[in-house]
């Protein structure tokens, strides 16, 4: 099926094609920021981390997902600048050298910092490719355009944890990012021949309104993942984050004052692209939650191996990308709001099955509830980011793409932060009157406390889903926009 082309940028070359590559590269973005969920033990072990330090260890998920969310606005930004081709190839040269400086870590800190690299070069592939996405194809072809992109990164995203818990296992986790390399020149080398010049906006780009919001992010993570218990905890949390709402106040207030600010606050006047962003970080915070625990659960108080694990998300995952294909579809012939209501409420419902799991959960009924929970998650994808590119012009396509994956992520750092801290201290509170020689002779005190709060997170993931609804609804169903170009309208 060849889709709707743009005539702003119709070359000899097929638009499927470009499609295809860029597709590559954000799934090996996608890939390497769950890949470390099945290598983390390979990896901890090699830089001799124990597993009693494994809040410490959380911070190789957390800095790839904060390095992803940061580069989103600034980096959408410079490709409307200075073109969207240009910048996905140098996107992917930064996503080279990160995985270059993670297989050559030796220590922690040098792999969190490795990591932020990789995931700044990686996440800022992918609103550059939705962009040029918004370049190539019309408004008939881009919701199905858009639909196969957010089936890419669901797909990375899915195989990530098996396919690292499958190298680490057979071979050496290191060669996870080694070979990146090789795929990555391919694609650089396809997208300089094939993909053309885009429109490009005259304009300064506020790197300093980049940095005050990339601290901020940071600021504000440290701030939501402390544990209580550990010294200082409540001193700790009010610093983080009055520094967070400190340095974002600055923010805001240099927006306010730029005439080219890094990011316009007249795009959120906007109720369908407002709605569709609030919608997208709620789905963010809920979709962490299932990524991490249920391979956790399995790998843990289910005595499951890693690949096992893997085995039981990519259930979920698989359907997540089947479900974005089809919200494609969907949203061609329905809208925005339909096909989004209809996902978030699938997802709620999978999220309500899984939390009544019993600790011996067999097929058919876990697979079963873990495809309708993907499948609502897939459906939500294109719809929501079909309003936000729909929502903007054409020369602001880089930054509306960024600014949506980018609320994805602050909800997934949110989710995974408060998890982490929360938990940690629910577990803590649940086994405070069980001795060692209680956990030692008397294992079923342990996993029963465990079992119920992996299901109070997938409660909370739940809550997350359906209270996601309430700004979905605010999502029109026709979609068009007077923020268009006439170019779009063609």
């Amino acid at each position: 099926m060849r889709l709707p082309v743009s005539g702003r940028l119709q070359k000899a070359y097929s638009p499927n094609l470009i499609l295809a590559v860029i597709c590559l590269g954000i799934f090996l973005a996608a890939l390497d920021q769950t890949v470390v969920y099945g290598a983390l033990p390979a990896m901890m072990n090699d830089i001799n981390l124990p597993i009693t330090q494994l809040d410490q260890a959380a911070w190789i998920v957390i800095g790839y997902l904060l390095g992803y969310t940061l580069a989103m606005p600034l980096m959408g930004r410079v490709s409307d600048v200075y073109g969207h081709g240009r910048i996905y190839i140098l996107s992917l040269l930064i996503f080279i050298i990160g995985s270059i400086l993670v297989a050559l870590s030796t220590s922690l800190w040098w792999m969190v910092a490795a990591r932020v690299i990789q995931a700044i070069g990686g996440g800022a592939l992918v609103p550059v490719a939705m962009a040029i996405v918004g370049d190539v194809f019309v408004n008939r072809g881009r919701a199905i355009a858009l639909g196969i992109i957010g089936a890419a990164i669901e797909a990375g995203g899915a195989l990530g944890p098996f396919y690292g818990a499958s190298v680490a296992q057979f071979w050496n986790w290191r060669w996870i990012f080694w070979i990146n390399l090789p795929i990555s020149f391919i694609t650089i080398v396809i997208v300089f021949l094939f993909v053309g010049r885009s429109i490009r906006l005259k304009g300064t780009i506020d790197y300093v309104g980049g940095f005050l919001i990339a601290i901020a992010l940071a600021f504000f993570s440290l701030g939501i993942s402390q544990q209580s218990g550990q010294p200082h905890f409540l001193v700790n949390i009010l610093v983080f984050i009055f520094l967070a709402v400190l340095l974002f106040g600055f923010f805001i207030a240099r927006t306010v004052r730029s005439q080219d600010p890094l990011i316009k606050i007249s795009m959120f006047q906007n109720v369908t692209f407002s709605a569709a962003n609030i919608t997208n970080l709620l789905v963010g915070g809920a979709l962490i939650i299932a990524m991490v625990n249920i391979p956790l659960i399995s790998d843990t108080i289910m005595g499951r191996t890693p690949l096992e694990g893997g085995l039981r998300l990519l259930r979920l995952t698989i359907m997540l990308s089947a479900g974005a294909v089809s919200g494609g579809f969907l949203c061609k012939k329905f809208g925005y709001r339909s096909p989004t209501i209809a996902g978030l409420i699938l997802s709620s419902i999978g999220f309500f099955l899984i939390s009544r799991w019993p600790l011996n959960i067999s097929d058919p009924q876990m697979t079963i509830d873990l495809a309708i929970c993907g499948f609502g998650f897939g459906l939500v994808i294109a719809p929501l980011s079909t309003a936000v590119v729909d929502s903007a012009g054409a020369d602001q396509r880089g930054l509306a793409s960024s600014l949506f994956v980018m609320m994805r992520m602050v909800g997934m750092i949110i989710g995974l932060s408060a998890i982490t801290s929360w938990g940690m201290g629910r577990f803590h509170l649940m086994t405070a009157s069980l001795s060692l020689t209680d956990i030692i002779n008397k294992p079923d005190e342990i996993i029963q406390p465990i079992l119920n709060l992996f299901h109070d997170f997938f409660l909370a993931a739940m809550v997350m889903c359906l209270v996601a609804l309430i700004p979905a609804l605010w999502t029109k169903e026709k979609r068009k926009s007077s923020l268009h170009t006439k170019a779009d309208q063609k």
